[in-house]
């Protein structure tokens, strides 16, 4: 299974309190946290990180165990070496969703989309474009061409049939790797997202009506419709024997595994469905999103003022944020809100704010204008807890804080509609 496309907003920034408040201050630009993997590292290919999740080798030893025992019954004399060639089998077979993964990744950077990561999972796999197709034609192409590199795979696997004898090692595995690779492209071009075939729908939509929005309600009320029809459906087609399957070879262990697979599948597709539905909705919400109006009132401090000091001014002004600036006004450092609360009243006399403050990077200084989409990318490219928000002529306008973004998160997500 594909559930290429958008993987949604990560978190913006790198929230949470700081372990010692009184200590020291923080010294140079804050590193940006390792990319989370979710696997293990198997290569760059274009540049885009490729993990094995470990649900992977689950599937894999469940793909050994199955492919294996129909070995048996076509190639008996390989006795239990039957399983050497059920493994190779389960590797190249995720070679196959590999391939199909990177058509859709060459896709995105040929639109200059960036690719967070893919990743071989349970399912198949996932290519995390971090951003929406500027039209309709891309973003059907973009998801197209997934389903068309397996159809391109088979084809390929069909063509080296010819050249061997199908009662073979080899004949089995390219018999198998060409149904497989069918069995990808006609999952995934089921009109529903988060399949292929649902982005394509979506992308239709788009095109008819004008609205993006439009396009992802309609394919993703048709996945959840493809995620009942797959919990109800599949159970019955194995059952009633619909698939080629002897009626009378079917067993009581074989209607269960056949019954929790299905649910398994329509759970990963209604969840998926609900997921990018969501997230369309959020994006609908994303302009509200504005470094002005998020901005807290800020004073400015000398990096020797005792924090109670400066605490009495900020409430004098009506502020909720502390600048360390030079003697100059030049702003320097953002006093940290977490340290602020970590030290104890009695103390803050005798604590200088610049003990408190994370010194200022040029990434932390954040344009009152920038909204939306623009805004998350700035914040996510320098992770930090607080950021200095100027005007376009350099003025201080205050201290956006990523809690205050994450409240927004949350109440964009709860309006109505979302």
């Amino acid at each position: 299974m594909d559930d290429s496309g958008d993987s949604g907003r990560p978190q913006p920034g790198a929230g949470g309190t700081d372990p010692d408040p009184g200590s020291a201050p923080d010294k140079g630009a804050p590193k940006r946290p390792a990319e989370p993997g979710g696997g293990i590292l198997m290569g760059r290919p274009f540049g885009v990180p490729v993990y094995v999740a470990p649900s992977w080798f689950i599937v894999a030893a469940l793909i050994t165990w199955v492919f294996g025992g129909q070995l048996e019954r076509v190639l008996p004399e390989l006795g239990n070496t039957r399983y050497l060639v059920s493994l190779f089998f389960a590797i190249a077979f995720y070679a196959s969703v590999l391939v199909h993964e990177l058509a859709h990744t060459v896709a995105a950077l040929r639109y200059k989309l960036p690719v967070r990561r893919i990743q071989l999972q349970f399912f198949g796999g996932v290519s995390e474009i971090e951003k929406e197709s500027e039209t309709p034609g891309r973003e059907f192409v973009l998801a197209f061409v997934g389903p068309l590199l397996s159809l391109v795979l088979a084809g390929v696997f069909y063509a080296g049939m010819q050249f061997v004898d199908p009662p073979t090692v080899p004949g089995v595995l390219l018999a198998g790797l060409m149904i497989s690779n069918l069995l990808v492209a006609a999952f995934n071009l089921l009109p529903g997202l988060p399949l292929d075939g649902g982005r394509m729908l979506r992308a239709v939509v788009w095109k008819i009506t004008g609205k993006p929005m439009s396009g992802t309600i309609a394919a993703a009320w048709v996945g959840r419709g493809l995620a009942v029809a797959v919990l109800i459906g599949l159970p019955l087609l194995t059952h009633t024997g619909a698939l080629g399957n002897a009626t009378e070879e079917i067993s009581g262990v074989e209607t269960v595994t056949d019954a929790l697979l299905a649910a398994i599948l329509a759970g990963i597709i209604w969840t998926g469905a609900g997921n990018s539905l969501r997230m369309a909705r959020l994006r609908e919400h994303l302009p509200d999103l504005r470094a002005r109006t998020l901005t807290r009132r800020a004073v400015p401090v000398e990096s020797a003022t005792p924090l109670s000091e400066a605490l009495r001014r900020a409430n004098e002004a009506g502020a909720r944020a502390l600048v360390v600036v030079d003697g100059q006004g030049n702003p320097k450092g953002v006093v940290r809100e977490a340290a602020i609360v970590g030290v104890p009243e009695h103390r803050r006399p005798w604590v200088a704010v610049s003990g408190l403050a994370q010194d200022l990077t040029d990434g932390m200084r954040v344009p009152a204008e920038l909204a939306g989409e623009a805004l998350l990318d700035r914040l996510k490219a320098t992770p930090a807890t607080e950021y200095l928000v100027v005007e376009e002529t350099g003025e201080i306008y205050g201290v956006l804080s990523t809690i205050d973004v994450e409240r927004a998160f949350v109440a964009a997500m709860a309006r109505p509609g979302a």
